[in-house]
């Protein structure tokens, strides 16, 4: 009997150091010496050999029996068979494909659109723009053009002026002129002095731009052909030297000023040919050219203003609409492409989903080329005819991401860092607190970390993720474990018919 206390003894002093050393942040899940003493010998047929219970929560504690943490959930437990395999490959059943709403598809070969595309608006062509401004004062009498936005032909009459100082100039004029003649034979000194007179009135009055009109009233012309932008001028008003009475512009060819990111600035040269479209007309478009890249920069929006000229016989494209511009670029050589939705980019790997077959699925890290408007180059990870994930792949992703972790984590050294385990679910969105850099959730049962249905706060991984989001949505979302006992979202999209898209990861 002696001999059997001694043993319960040290097998209790076993245990409890053993508890002691995992509620100390021992990663390894360790089991008491009786625990480990069954453990040794083989399952039965057909049973799963428990290797120990973690915390539902991901706290860092185990235990080698079954238990409840302190909110009453059951302690999960953890099998020996549940290694995967180290490719990361996840397998998702044909219910589940179907639920997801996953689609693949095939990597092809083919030309890469990978026009320089930028936004820009319709402009005059500053070099047909002319203003009529009088150079002496006046009065208008009558009024030829007496609208904004009338045609008008070069030559034609814009209005009719009066002006003492045009009266008083022409008669000097005439006055020379008389006395010319009449001292032409008499007087040669008096001749010359009324010559060079009547020269220095002619100059004043070519500079006053009236020198083929000398009377009181002149009629001023449209100096081009063109439409009427701008009228100051009105009938029996006042106008002073050099105030603009008319601006007239010649709408036959207009620029589209556009802005190009600083990245594509390699790809733009003067006389480069370009693809314009509006929204006024909807399915056409107008073939222009580049005239003229800025030399300066914009700082806030890294971009350059880019000078396009383009006809407009028609008079279809007016001055301040927006433009659509498509600059042509890029190598006509087919290449490997795959849908621009099929890449999974998370700022550190870009990785597509290979659909192997079967409802298995592997991450493959690709090396990304040129980006066209909706595939994009792969260079290398990928070869046609391989079929992609193009939608839900955010969420099968973050199940090989799992099974990876869980890989790395039974395979690891104990003092070795791991990747968190990554989970998805449907919910709702209940709230969000921006400051906080949280949301609360209401989720269903969640079977890997047997959690039952309830409403918990997680923390978020980019606040850009539930920006476009209102709380009351129906969503699906992926989740990992943060520090111990906090867990983050990692990507979030609306269910489908839950109004708005959005997706994220």
């Amino acid at each position: 009997m002696t001999a059997i206390a001694v043993g319960v003894a040290i097998a209790v002093g076993a245990g409890y150091w053993i508890a002691h050393l995992q509620n100390a942040g021992d990663p390894v899940p360790l089991i008491s010496a009786s625990q480990a003493q069954t453990d040794s010998s083989p399952p039965a047929e057909g049973e799963r050999q428990i290797l120990y219970y973690r915390n539902p929560m991901g706290l860092p504690d185990t235990s080698p029996v079954p238990k409840k943490d302190s909110m009453g959930m059951d302690y999960i437990p953890v099998y020996a068979d549940d290694k995967p395999d180290d490719s990361g490959a996840v397998v998702v059943s044909a219910a589940r494909i179907q639920t997801l709403g996953v689609k693949t598809a095939e990597v092809e070969l083919r030309t890469v659109d990978s026009a320089v595309r930028a936004s820009g608006r319709i402009e005059i062509d500053e070099r047909t723009q002319v203003v009529v401004a009088p150079r002496f004062e006046g009065w208008i009498e009558r009024l030829h053009v007496n609208a904004v936005g009338d045609p008008v032909k070069k030559g034609q009459p814009l209005f009719t002026a009066y002006s003492p100082e045009l009266q008083s100039t022409g008669e000097e004029l005439r006055i020379a002129e008389r006395l010319a003649r009449q001292s032409a034979t008499q007087d040669p000194v008096a001749t010359e002095s009324a010559r060079r007179l009547a020269e220095a009135t002619r100059a004043r009055l070519r500079n006053l731009e009236v020198a083929g009109q000398t009377g009181a009233r002149q009629i001023f012309h449209a100096p081009v052909s063109g439409v009427v932008l701008e009228k100051e001028a009105i009938q029996g008003g006042r106008f002073m030297p050099g105030e603009a009475l008319f601006r007239i512009a010649d709408l036959s060819k207009v620029w589209i000023i556009a802005d190009v990111y600083e990245q594509d600035l390699a790809r733009v040269q003067p006389g480069q040919r370009a693809q314009v479209t509006l929204e006024a007309y909807p399915g056409r478009s107008f073939e222009a050219r580049v005239g003229y890249l800025y030399p300066t920069l914009d700082a806030a929006t890294r971009s350059t203003r880019v000078r396009l000229e383009l006809d407009n016989p028609e008079g279809l494209l007016r001055p301040g609409m927006f433009a659509q511009v498509a600059l042509a670029a890029g190598d006509p050589v087919p290449k490997a492409v795959v849908p621009s939705s099929a890449i999974i980019d998370d700022g550190e790997r870009r990785v597509v989903l290979l659909a192997l077959g079967e409802g298995r699925f592997r991450p493959q890290p690709v090396k990304l080329g040129e980006r066209g408007r909706d595939v994009v180059e792969v260079l290398e990870g990928v070869a046609p005819g391989d079929r992609v994930v193009v939608s839900a792949n955010f969420l099968i992703d973050s199940e090989s991401q799992l099974k990876a972790a869980l890989s790395n984590l039974m395979d690891a050294d104990p003092g070795e860092h791991t990747a968190a385990p990554s989970y998805e679910t449907e919910g709702t969105l209940d709230a969000i607190d921006a400051e906080a850099g949280s949301v609360t959730m209401t989720h269903g049962e969640i079977p890997a970390l047997s959690w039952p249905a309830m409403t918990m706060d997680f923390m978020i991984s980019d606040p850009a993720l539930v920006k476009d989001i209102p709380p009351g949505t129906p969503v699906r979302f992926a989740f990992r474990a943060g520090e111990p006992g906090e867990y983050i979202v990692t990507g979030v999209e609306p269910l489908p018919g839950a109004g708005g898209e959005h997706g994220g990861h």
